[in-house]
Formats: structure tokens, C-alpha cells, sequence
């Protein structure tokens, strides 16, 4: 057996500027099923400012995952196959609500593969828990709705 296949199989999970919701939860959840450990990336970035502040998200999402084995997560700039090198993941975890993400995202997977080798798993989270976008529900939040109801 070669040392590759030795070598923990890690995903990275890139976290949006949005509110983490129940559906990304079970992505983690279904991810975790295929790959050793995920390693949910926080993307810090000084120029977006319409989204969730990254403290907040890194908190939220480290209260959510608390209770799951081989969780991990971290905070980082620049691009997502530079943190997945950096941390060794084989694949970047991506969560999908529609078609319209599907072929979105499938584009976003050839760029990241052409970039730097690593291949892009696209998991849809249970419909009940996929309801709501964490976009559609920043923007609830933001018209002061109770948003709990789709959160971790």
C-alpha cells in the first residue's frame, strides 16, 4: 500500500460571509461520511463588509460543530485551494441548493481543479434543512426576523 492511500482523506468546507444554518451543518454531517476529517474554513476578508462579521461566524460555527469528531475550524485570506493546501485537504466541500448552484459551482470546481489539482465534492443538504439560503436568511436577520429556527 502506497503512503497515499495511508494519508488521512481530509475536505475542506469553505464558510460563506453568510450565517451558517442547519443545511450547512448537514453537509458537514454527510461530508464526514465520505472524507476522515472536514476542516470548515472561514474566509476573512477586510473588503466584504455586507456579510456576517468573521468573528461572529467563526464563533457560530465552532458552537455548532462542537459535538462532531474530526471538525475542525479555521479562519484564512486569499483563495480556498490556498487554505486547502495549506491543510492538506484532497477536496473542497461544496454544498448545493439548485441547479442553478450545481452548474455554478461545477464551473467553480474546473477553475479550483485547472488551479491546483484538488477535486471539488458537491453535496445537497437534506431538503427540510436547505430550505433557506444562508444569504436569504442573513437577509431576514438584517429586516430584525427571528432566524433561529434555521440555525444549528
Amino acid at each position: 500500500m502506497t503512503a497515499k492511500f495511508l494519508e488521512q482523506r481530509i475536505a475542506i468546507f469553505p464558510g460563506s460571509f453568510d450565517p451558517f444554518t442547519k443545511g450547512h451543518l448537514d453537509i458537514v454531517e454527510r461530508g464526514l461520511k465520505l472524507f476522515d476529517k472536514i476542516v470548515i474554513a472561514v474566509g476573512i476578508n477586510p473588503s466584504k463588509h455586507n456579510g456576517t462579521p468573521a468573528t461572529e461566524r467563526l464563533r457560530s460555527i465552532s458552537d455548532a460543530v462542537v459535538s462532531l469528531k474530526n471538525v475542525e475550524v479555521i479562519e484564512y485570506t486569499g483563495l480556498t485551494v490556498d487554505a486547502a493546501k495549506a491543510c492538506g485537504a484532497c477536496a473542497i466541500l461544496r454544498g448545493i441548493r439548485s441547479v442553478a448552484d450545481f452548474e455554478y459551482e461545477r464551473n467553480l470546481a474546473d477553475l479550483n481543479r485547472a488551479i491546483s489539482g484538488i477535486d471539488t465534492v458537491m453535496l445537497c443538504a437534506d431538503p427540510a434543512l436547505a430550505a433557506l439560503s444562508s444569504s436569504a436568511v442573513r437577509e431576514l436577520r438584517s429586516y430584525g426576523h427571528d432566524v433561529t429556527p434555521f440555525l444549528p
